[in-house]
């Protein structure tokens, strides 16, 4: 019996390195950009510049609490789901 106990503890020991590894290597810096992304759109407000997944550039015209108007540089308002938002345009 001990040396069937004895054979899988390395095996064990395997698993639990390769979890933590896992952990640290992905799970970890996920939650960190979805919270940082959580963060800043938070933290949007009117005439805040921002860019959409769909690559939609503009300006935040009013915050619902799930979605967003935008309004583009041709000067049309474009309403978007808040979570579309991915970035806020670089200042020049």
């Amino acid at each position: 019996m001990s040396e069937e106990l004895t054979g899988l503890l390395p095996l064990i020991l395997f698993f639990i390195l390769m979890f933590g590894a896992m952990y640290f290597f992905t799970i970890r810096p996920q939650r960190k950009r979805q919270k940082e992304q959580e963060e800043m759109l938070m933290s949007l407000k009117k005439g805040s510049k921002v860019i959409t997944s769909g690559g939609i550039y503009g300006v935040v015209e009013e915050i619902a609490d799930a979605s967003v108007v935008l309004k583009t540089e041709s000067g049309a308002l474009v309403r978007v789901a808040k979570v579309s938002i991915v970035a806020r345009q670089p200042q020049k």
